[in-house]
């Protein structure tokens, strides 16, 4: 990704959470909308979003009462004697499907997303991934501070089969800010902006990537549980529309050898009673002490962190030299080849620092968890980041980084999850159970990749020996 400074990222000073919506303020949407049927949305510990669905007639029981699931059926959740579980819908987060009318179909279908709630004790479900962003959040505020946050999120278009399965032959032959005809996505990344703005989100740009295939869109930033809302949502519809398209979206980091993978970079900015602590004037890079000890935070942790927001063995294929992604934990303001960038902000307000190792695999929930418990630490612990790297450090030599204490991320999903039960900050932020299950599924994921024969191998070496 080399476009410019997002433009979707100059916060006001004001919370950047909207008005929360009651109970009655939904049920009486789900009145007037017409909906037929709510479906009840949560995520698993590695980022799947599942859903309950449920007649709206359901809707005031789904509220006062909850609706209660298996929770042994969902990975990295309970044991099966531990099963019952129960849904308790956020009214924040209503918003009517509008593709279901776009089949021809009268159903009409709403979305609320909910917490996980143990049944056994009352309590959060200590191992609901929006808890856990909820306690880092939490946390936060008790220091007296707001995460902002803003995605940019990648994804590839394919080709499907003559039997409906995903190719990985590209929808178009474009290529960065390419327009029609070479653009076919066109279409695609409009329907999807119309949904999103008919669920209330505020599309700011879109534009084809660097990739055959390949595209982003840009929404609003916005606090950190919503942002972690919204790119589970944005998933989900842009999935959702390319299949009404006949095409495959995916967002694999990198589905295809030799080109640019997709990745998800992520402004971070705290703001404390409505101003941007980033920010500083009189500084060099117009970043404050709050700032430097958060990016110091970040960089510190940047291994651990590695683990959650590059979660599967496709991750590291896109961390690799030559195609634009971070793999050396660096900051800069002028270069991209470093980890984290300190981007141009038009006013004060927009401060900000913008990692750019995340990719779109990542449980949107744990990333952003993750990432304000490794700034926080930073700020506790007074963790000011080292001098910018304002030369391509691609270019540099080994002796070189070496000189210059220029570290690389983990090359490896293996060698990140080791990196991860080292860091007592990160697995912190995950919090015992997400962090056993998590490690656990990662080390079998791995594991079974090392113990597999890929095509590379039978084509180097069937006939050669």
């Amino acid at each position: 990704m080399r476009a410019g400074p997002p433009s979707f990222f100059v916060p006001t000073n004001q919370s950047f959470r909207r008005s929360m919506p009651t109970k009655t303020d939904v049920l009486e949407q789900i009145e007037a909308k017409g909906v037929d049927f709510l479906r009840l949305q949560f995520i698993d510990i590695l980022g799947t979003v599942k859903n309950v669905s449920v007649p709206a007639h359901q809707a005031e029981k789904a509220f006062e009462e909850g609706i209660y699931f298996d929770g042994s059926s969902i990975e990295g959740f309970v044991r099966i004697q531990e099963s019952d579980m129960r849904l308790d819908p956020d009214p924040d987060t209503f918003a009517v499907l509008p593709w279901r009318s776009q089949r021809g179909d009268d159903t009409v279908s709403a979305r609320l997303i909910c917490n996980i709630i143990d049944t056994s004790t009352g309590e959060p479900f200590v191992g609901d991934p929006r808890y856990v962003l909820q306690r880092a959040i939490d946390r936060a505020a008790d220091m007296g501070f707001e995460l902002n946050a803003g995605p940019e999120p990648e994804f590839f278009v394919f080709e499907k089969d003559e039997n409906g399965r995903a190719t990985t032959e590209t929808h178009d032959a474009g290529g960065y800010f390419d327009l029609a005809p070479k653009d076919l996505a066109q279409e695609i990344r409009a329907e999807v902006i119309y949904t999103l703005e008919a669920m209330d989100f505020e599309v700011e740009a879109s534009h084809h990537e660097v990739a055959q295939g390949q595209h982003e869109i840009d929404f609003k930033y916005d606090d950190a549980l919503t942002t972690a809302d919204n790119i589970a949502t944005f998933r989900s519809v842009v999935r959702a529309i390319a299949e009404l398209h006949d095409v495959h979206a995916t967002f694999m980091p990198k589905p295809i050898a030799g080109i640019n993978g997709s990745g998800m970079h992520t402004h971070l900015s705290l703001f404390e009673d409505g101003e941007n602590v980033f920010h500083d004037g009189d500084d060099e890079f117009s970043l404050s002490d709050t700032a430097y000890d958060f990016l110091g935070g970040i960089l510190e942790h940047a291994p651990a962190l590695t683990a959650i927001c590059n979660p599967t063995v496709n991750s590291y294929k896109r961390l690799v030299p030559g195609y634009e992604a971070p793999i050396y934990v660096a900051w800069s303001d002028v270069n991209r080849s470093a980890l984290v960038r300190k981007p141009a902000a038009r006013v004060p307000a927009a401060s900000r620092i913008e990692l750019r190792s995340p990719d779109p695999s990542s449980n949107p929930y744990l990333a952003l968890a993750t990432m304000l418990h490794a700034g926080l630490d930073g700020i506790e612990k007074g963790r000011s980041a080292p001098d910018p790297v304002r030369e391509n450090i691609y270019e540099f030599t080994e002796a070189d980084r070496e000189a210059r204490g220029i570290e690389t991320l983990p090359s490896t999903l293996g060698q990140a999850v080791t990196a991860l039960q080292k860091d007592d900050v990160v697995l912190d932020a995950l919090g015992p159970h997400v962090s056993e299950k998590f490690t656990q599924a990662k080390t079998q994921e791995y594991t079974e990749f090392l113990a597999s024969v890929s095509q590379w191998e039978l084509d180097r070496y069937l006939e050669t020996f």
